[in-house]
C-alpha cells in the first residue's frame, strides 16, 4: 500500500528517530538501492536550489532515475486538472515530489495518486526542511530536549518546526508581529501532540523575550514566494524582528542560528550573523540531501 508524506505529522515519533538514524549512516555509507528501476518525477510550481538538487542526487543515490518537470511543462489545473495530471504520472513513474503554490493541490495529488507523493514545498508545510532541521539540531546537541526559537513570519517552515518539536518534545517559540502568527489549526495541533511530549509551545510578540532562553535561532524571508506583492510592507511590519548582533546579545552565548535559505540578506539576517560561527546554515543545506535519501528508504523498502 502506497504511503505519502504530506506533513511531518504523517510519520510518527519512532519513525522520526529511525529517519534520522538512517540520515547518519547514511552520510557514512552507501544506502540500500531502493529506487533501482524506479522513476521518479519532480514536479515543481516553484523553483528551488537545495530541494530540486538534493532530490535529484537522492533518487541519484538509491539508483533510481529523476525527471524534472518545470510550470512550463505541466501548469497544475491550468493547462490539465490536477486529478488527469496525477492520474497519468501513476501510469509511468513510481512516485511525486510536489512543489507547489497551495496544499489543496498537494493533496488532490495525493488523492488521485496511485504512488506516493512527498511534499517538496506548500503554503501550508515544509516537512522535508524540518527534517533535516532538526537532524542539524541533534548532530549539534545530541538531544532534542532544546529550546527552538522562530523569529519572523508564521509560514509553512514554521508550521511544520512547531509541530516537529510538539512531535519530539522540543520547547517551540514563534515570535511574529500580530497577526502573522502560524494558522491556528497548526497550533492547537501542536498543543495537542504536546500534551503527550512535554513540550512547551508559545506565540509572542517579543523576540528580545522569546530568545532569553534560546538554544537555536531560527528566521526565514520575510515575503514568500507569492507574497512578492507585500514586500514592502512587510519590510516595515518586520524590521523590528531582524536577526542581527544587536537582538542575538538577548540570547545566551552558546545559540546557533538557522535559516533554510535562501537568505534575503541585510532584510530578514544580516551578513554579519548568517556567516558567524553561530550559524549552522550549511549543516542544515547538507542535511536536506541525507534526510531525503533516509525518507525514500523508508517509504521504498523492498
Amino acid at each position: 500500500m502506497k504511503r505519502d508524506f504530506l506533513s511531518v505529522t504523517d510519520l510518527n515519533r519512532e519513525e522520526i528517530k529511525e529517519l534520522f538514524k538512517k540520515s547518519i549512516e547514511f552520510k557514512k555509507e552507501k544506502p540500500p538501492q531502493v529506487l533501482v528501476g524506479r522513476h521518479i518525477a519532480l514536479v515543481f510550481e516553484k523553483p528551488s536550489l537545495r530541494t530540486r538538487v538534493t532530490f535529484e542526487v537522492a533518487v541519484s543515490m538509491l539508483g533510481g532515475t529523476s525527471i524534472y518537470l518545470s510550470p512550463q511543462d505541466i501548469q497544475l489545473g491550468k493547462r490539465e486538472s490536477v486529478k488527469d495530471v496525477a492520474r497519468n504520472l501513476s501510469l509511468w513513474v513510481d512516485g511525486v515530489v510536489a512543489r507547489v503554490y497551495s496544499h489543496s493541490t498537494l493533496e488532490e495529488l495525493a488523492k488521485e495518486s496511485s504512488v506516493p507523493v512527498i511534499n517538496a514545498l506548500s503554503d501550508r508545510e515544509h516537512p522535508c526542511q524540518a527534517l533535516a532541521d532538526f537532524l542539524s539540531i541533534y548532530e549539534e546537541k545530541g538531544d532534542f530536549q532544546v529550546n527552538l526559537v522562530f523569529i519572523g513570519d508564521g509560514n509553512n517552515v514554521a508550521s511544520s518546526l512547531m509541530l516537529l518539536s510538539a512531535i519530539l518534545g522540543t520547547n517551540f517559540t514563534l515570535a511574529s508581529p500580530s497577526g502573522y502568527e502560524v494558522p491556528k489549526d497548526i497550533y492547537q495541533r501542536a498543543l495537542e501532540i504536546a500534551e503527550g511530549t512535554e513540550s512547551h509551545i508559545k506565540m509572542l510578540n517579543d523576540p528580545k523575550e522569546a530568545i532569553r532562553e534560546a538554544d537555536f535561532i531560527y528566521t526565514d524571508v520575510w515575503a514568500s514566494m507569492g507574497q512578492e506583492h507585500e514586500k514592502e510592507m512587510r519590510e516595515r511590519i518586520f524590521r523590528p524582528f531582524q536577526v542581527n548582533r544587536e537582538l542575538i546579545a538577548f540570547a545566551p552565548e552558546h545559540v546557533k542560528v538557522m535559516h533554510c535559505l535562501p537568505a534575503h540578506r541585510g532584510e530578514e539576517i544580516t551578513d554579519e550573523v548568517l556567516d558567524s560561527d553561530r550559524s549552522i546554515v550549511l549543516r542544515q543545506a547538507s542535511n536536506r540531501l541525507y534526510t531525503e535519501v533516509a525518507l525514500f528508504d523508508m517509504l521504498y523498502k523492498r
